[in-house]
Parts: structure tokens; C-alpha cells; sequence
């Protein structure tokens, strides 16, 4: 009976969100089919993961390079203006990764794997996470907490060793079982921390399951779109493009709840990237080096390693998860999307309550985006599960615990989480 309640278990968080599958209008094949992932010797699957047989672990701040004072996943000083990596600081200098490293759809954690804030192999966990985007970006810990929490728990890494792949599927290097679990696909997985519409990487299908590696045509679009000023006008509008592009071309194109990370993510460009040093100007220069681009001499773009520019300091006022809010709101409201999917050559809106009815986003203020997200990692929370599997109950607790507390009180969420 118990062996039972485990398999059940583990299939409910296999498939946590499947609940969009029963949205109106979503038939429950399509979704399934958007949930595909890469898997065997597909593009992101295991058979093609890079394998790094020496994991080391990334050298924590200290008293003479202490960056924010982030360590152990706990909140750092939200102090800021520090340039990174600080002269003479050796264990973060740049380092191009191997092929033997792995590397993923998001240009902010590979940078900080290449300077080693978090594993250079690119097989991280909840502590690191916290920690580096803390030190590096100066995010607020309410952000930083968060942003670990949805990569490990919606992305797919596992929640009871809470270690994740920043690209690929590393399965066996990230799970606590993989014949229990089943696969993690780490940050590529499909709709999950990855989607439609990217700014710089494929749709999964358009890219025949290469939804990961950097697209240069996209870039040059974007640096086009945006005048190599990357701010929020620029990126609201090239935003949009990338919807209607992919909703265009992609007859399996599918944006969900989750597309309203894509606006959270897009902020980043102009709200974490630039230096002090260049007045925090989102310019083209320092956009490249985190998104590894490289102009060749036909203008077109190339990929390179992700690194942190040289010269850089980052920004003085900590990132918090209601500024997040604030910028999906601004650059939601410039060019509002659907939420939805094509079936059958046919657009279908969803609903995901309270937030969003018939493909429409409902929210009207930064804490309602705020909330938001946090709905979209609490909800997939199975609350009949107490009591059946004491490790398990352990992990969802963790989630819990670093999403449930006092910065969601405070902002009036809904909190449908298990007691």
C-alpha cells in the first residue's frame, strides 16, 4: 500500500501541471504533446548531456572578496554598486566551459557558472542558487528565493537533494532516484523554466527539440528591434514580436500561466546587466557578453561563452520579487498576448483563476503579477499527500516554507497551500 502511495505520489508531482491540460478549450493531447520533452539522444536529452566527472563546488564569498555576504542560502546584504568579479578574486575569474560542462537556455546562471559563483559544471543546487544571484546580480532574497524554488520545483530538478541541471537531462546526477523520479530535464524541460517565444532560443518544435542553445538570428532581431538600447520599451516590443512570430509559425505553439515568467525574465536584460560603471545604460556591449553573442564581420551574430564584462559593477538597489511584478505589469500593458495555445490551426485562450480568464490577463497591479507567480508554484502543490511519505513531506515542506512565508502575507496573496 505504501509502494502505491509512493508511485502515486511521484506521478502527481511528475505531472503537477496538468491541471492547464483541463483548462477550457485546452484538449488534454495537445498539452501533452507541448509537455514532450527531450529525451534519449534528442537534443537536451540524456544521451547528449555533457558529463563532468569533477563536480566542484563553487568557493563561497569570503571576508576578502564578500560581494553581498550571501552564504548558505540565506539573505545577503542588499548592498550592491560592487564590481564582479572583484579584482584578485581568482576562484571567479572567467573560465570558458568544456564540453563536458553544461550550459542552458539562461544566459544569467550560465555567465555565473562560467565566473564559478555556482558550479562550473553546470549541475547547481537550491544553496548555490540562492546565493549567487544574491552576490552577483544583487536580486533581493525574496526574488532569489523564489527564482531556486521555481527552477527546482517547476523546472524539474529534484526536490529532496535540490539539485538542478541548468541545461540537460542529468538525471542521474540530480535526482535522489532515478528509478523513482523518473526523468529531470533540468531548465530545457519544455513549458516549464523554458518556453515558446524566447528571446534567443528556439521553440522546442521549431527547433526539433533544441530549445536551448543560442540563436544568433534572434539576437541580431532583438538588437535590431530594441536599437542596441535593451530597455523596457525595447524589450516590451520585441517581446511581442517573438509571440507573434511563434504563434505564427508554430502550429504546436503553446503559452501558458508560465509565459508570464518570459516578461519577468525579459527585465532582467535592462534591470540586471548594465553597469554602474556605464550609468546602468542597457547598451549593446554588455547585453552581448551575457547573452555570449559575438558580431562577426557580416553583422550577423555568433554564439560565445556568457561572461560578466569586464569593468562591471552591478546594480545599487536590491531586485525584489514586487519589482519583478511592477516590470511584467509595464511591459504586459504595452502589448498585451493571449494565453493559449494553437490547436488545429486555431488560437484557444485558457483560464488559470483568478489571474487569467479566457486567454486574458486579469491582474491590474505589481502584487497582483507578484502573486502570480507565486500561484503558479504553490498551486501544483498536492495537498492529499500529508502523512503518506515522510522524505517526500520533508521536500514539499521545503517549498512550503521558502515560498509561503511573510512576503506573501503581506502582498494579500490567495496561499492554497496545504496545512
Amino acid at each position: 500500500m505504501k509502494t502505491l502511495a509512493v508511485f502515486s505520489l511521484l506521478a502527481e508531482l511528475a505531472l503537477s501541471y496538468s491541471f492547464v491540460a483541463t483548462q477550457p478549450g485546452v484538449r488534454n493531447t495537445h498539452f501533452l504533446e507541448k509537455r514532450q520533452q527531450s529525451g534519449g539522444s534528442n537534443p537536451g536529452g540524456p544521451l547528449n548531456c555533457p558529463f563532468n566527472p569533477d563536480h566542484v563546488f563553487p568557493t563561497p564569498v569570503n571576508d576578502q572578496f564578500p560581494y553581498n555576504h550571501a552564504k548558505g542560502g540565506k539573505p545577503g546584504e542588499e548592498i550592491g554598486g560592487y564590481l564582479v568579479p572583484a579584482i584578485g578574486d581568482e576562484a571567479h575569474k572567467f573560465i570558458a566551459p568544456t564540453d563536458k560542462d553544461i550550459r542552458g537556455p539562461c544566459p544569467g546562471l550560465n555567465a555565473a557558472a562560467n565566473h564559478g559563483f555556482i558550479a562550473r559544471d553546470g549541475i547547481t543546487n537550491y544553496t548555490e542558487l540562492v546565493d549567487a544571484v544574491q552576490n552577483v546580480y544583487n536580486m533581493g532574497y525574496d526574488l532569489a528565493n523564489f527564482l531556486a524554488v521555481f527552477s527546482i520545483f517547476i523546472a524539474d530538478g529534484d526536490l529532496i537533494t535540490k539539485k538542478l541541471s541548468i541545461g540537460c537531462d542529468a538525471t542521474t546526477r540530480t535526482s535522489f532516484n532515478p528509478i523513482l523520479t523518473g526523468s529531470q530535464p533540468g531548465l530545457v524541460g519544455h513549458n516549464k523554466f523554458e518556453a515558446d517565444s524566447s528571446l534567443t532560443r528556439n521553440d522546442f518544435f521549431l527547433g526539433k527539440g533544441d530549445n536551448f542553445r543560442f540563436n544568433g538570428t534572434l539576437f541580431g532581431m532583438m538588437a535590431q528591434t530594441t536599437g542596441g538600447t535593451f530597455d523596457l520599451d525595447g524589450l516590451a516590443k520585441f517581446r511581442y514580436e517573438r509571440y507573434t512570430q511563434s504563434r505564427r509559425d508554430n502550429p504546436n505553439f503553446f503559452f501558458g500561466p508560465l509565459g508570464v515568467f518570459t516578461h519577468g525574465a525579459a527585465s532582467f536584460v535592462y534591470e540586471l546587466f548594465p553597469s554602474g560603471t556605464e550609468g546602468y545604460v542597457p547598451n549593446l556591449q554588455n547585453t552581448a557578453a551575457f547573452f555570449g553573442a559575438k558580431q562577426e564581420s557580416d553583422g550577423t551574430w555568433s554564439r560565445i561563452p556568457e561572461r560578466i564584462p569586464d569593468n562591471w559593477t552591478t546594480r545599487q538597489k536590491p531586485y525584489s520579487l514586487l519589482d519583478v511584478g511592477g516590470q511584467i505589469l509595464s511591459m504586459y500593458s504595452k502589448y498585451p498576448v493571449g494565453f493559449g495555445g494553437n490547436v488545429n490551426g486555431k488560437f484557444i485562450g485558457l483560464d488559470f483563476p483568478p489571474y487569467i480568464k479566457g486567454g486574458n490577463i486579469t491582474a491590474a497591479k505589481p502584487s497582483d503579477y507578484a502573486c502570480l507567480l507565486y500561484q503558479l508554484v504553490a498551486g501544483p502543490l498536492p495537498s492529499s499527500l500529508n502523512g503518506i511519505v515522510t522524505p517526500t513531506v520533508a521536500a514539499l515542506q521545503f517549498v512550503l516554507t521558502a515560498i509561503g512565508g511573510e512576503s506573501f502575507t503581506n502582498l494579500g496573496c490567495p496561499i492554497p497551500l496545504t496545512k
